[in-house]
């Protein structure tokens, strides 16, 4: 009877140790598309990242950089003060986004080219994106607004 007992237990514990593991992988797997990192365009360019991995990059965007291109796309260069990296983007620009203001962007690098399939821009005079502001801070180039 106390072996009987022994065996259901011991069982119970390895499906319930089962389950979990599944869960883990399904976990894992329903959120690797949804965690995207982000990356100055100097960490990008030290170590470039793999064609298929989403992350942010931030920064500046550089004045006089923005160009309608053929294809309709739009491409202009984000710069965190120390390296350079050019954007292309299809779609409409958020309303706030211009020539040296603060711009993050969302997709994939791919050859000399970061794709673009999202576009967020500072909301007013003041406001830096957290992760574009420590980029800049670490590269020396932050110039903070009055009243900072």
């Amino acid at each position: 009877m106390a072996g009987l007992r022994r065996k259901q237990r011991l069982a119970l514990i390895a499906a319930a140790g089962g389950c979990l593991i599944a869960a883990s992988v399904l976990f894992g797997f329903a959120f690797r598309d949804g965690i995207a990192y982000f990356r100055s365009p100097a960490e990008v360019l030290e170590d470039a990242p793999g064609p298929r991995e989403l992350f942010r990059i931030g920064g500046l965007v550089e004045d006089g950089s923005i160009r309608q291109m053929a294809d309709g796309s739009i491409s202009f260069h984000v710069t965190d003060g120390e390296a350079s990296l050019e954007v292309r983007f299809e779609g409409i620009l958020p309303d706030l986004f211009a020539e040296g203001q603060g711009a993050i962007a969302l997709g994939r690098y791919s050859g000399d080219v970061f794709r673009a399939t999202e576009i967020l821009a500072k909301h007013d005079e003041t406001y830096m994106p957290k992760e574009v502001a420590d980029a800049l801070k670490e590269r020396g180039v932050f110039k903070p607004a009055a009243g900072e």
